[in-house]
């Protein structure tokens, strides 16, 4: 059986491939769901509903664990996935998310304060705000959503990015640790660190490190797992401009396919 990565488009990409150098000999399924990509100004119903359909692929496609890359949609669906989506319809798989390992490399970073920089969405929910207190309730939160990074990112527009990223990162320029909360924003991450003067939390550094440490710590899961390092790259919608993004993260050409939810 495969690990899932789910993604609202192809920002997750940075993850999955960053989890697959980690530990190669994993099958991998990647779903990015560029048809309805991006997700952080959608409703919260909305979210479930695409989560939902994303989990219903993966899961049909023999995925036993599945990564929820996106950080909009782990923010909105994790728990309702968890909780009820699970229980329901697959009780013996299992879902992860990002932001609850994200969290905990900036707490394991002793900061003192935490900045997020995100979609409007995941900013909205207040999970980085959640899960930092729940673990620090003395660190100091400062947020700034960041809604037109994600196109900028997905149109090959990183030439006129810096004005923009400068009037976002302006707010947060004091606190110790800056939290990079969309997988789009992997692939800006030394132009904010070029910005930035403490420690900047990319998602790609890090979930790799945490899903190979929960894989450890759960045997009877890593043991279903299917080991003969196959790649399976799917989107909802696929255009000349998404194979050029795919390509740009990969540093290779990838073979995506086109899928129905």
């Amino acid at each position: 059986m495969k690990i899932g990565v789910f993604d609202s488009g192809l920002g997750g990409l940075a993850i999955a491939q960053a989890i697959a150098d980690l530990m190669p000999q994993y099958d991998y399924l990647y779903l990015g769901d560029t048809k309805r990509v991006p997700y952080g100004n959608r409703s919260q119903e909305t979210i479930h509903q695409f989560t939902a359909e994303a989990l219903d692929f993966l899961f049909a496609n023999d995925c036993r664990l599945v990564v929820i890359a996106c950080n909009t949609a782990s923010a909105e669906s994790l728990r309702k996935s968890q909780q009820e989506y699970l229980p329901k319809n697959h009780p013996e798989r299992r879902i992860l998310g990002v932001i609850i390992p994200t969290a905990e490399a900036a707490i394991e970073a002793r900061a003192n304060s935490v900045g997020v920089l995100a979609t409007l969405s995941t900013v909205e929910s207040g999970a980085y705000v959640r899960e930092l207190h729940r673990r620090a309730p003395s660190v100091k939160v400062l947020q700034n959503p960041a809604p037109l990074l994600v196109p900028i990112i997905e149109n090959d527009g990183l030439k006129y990015i810096d004005p923009m990223l400068d009037d976002y990162l302006e707010g947060l320029s004091k606190v110790d640790s800056l939290i990079l909360g969309c997988t789009h924003y992997c692939l800006i991450k030394d132009k904010v660190r070029a910005r930035f003067r403490g420690t900047v939390i990319s998602s790609d550094e890090v979930v790799p490190w945490k899903l190979q440490d929960y894989l450890a710590r759960h045997p009877e899961m890593e043991s279903r797992l299917s080991k003969r390092g196959g790649r399976r790259y799917c989107v909802t919608d696929l255009t000349s401009g998404y194979a050029a993004f795919a390509r740009r993260i990969a540093q290779r050409e990838l073979p995506l396919e086109v899928v129905r939810l």
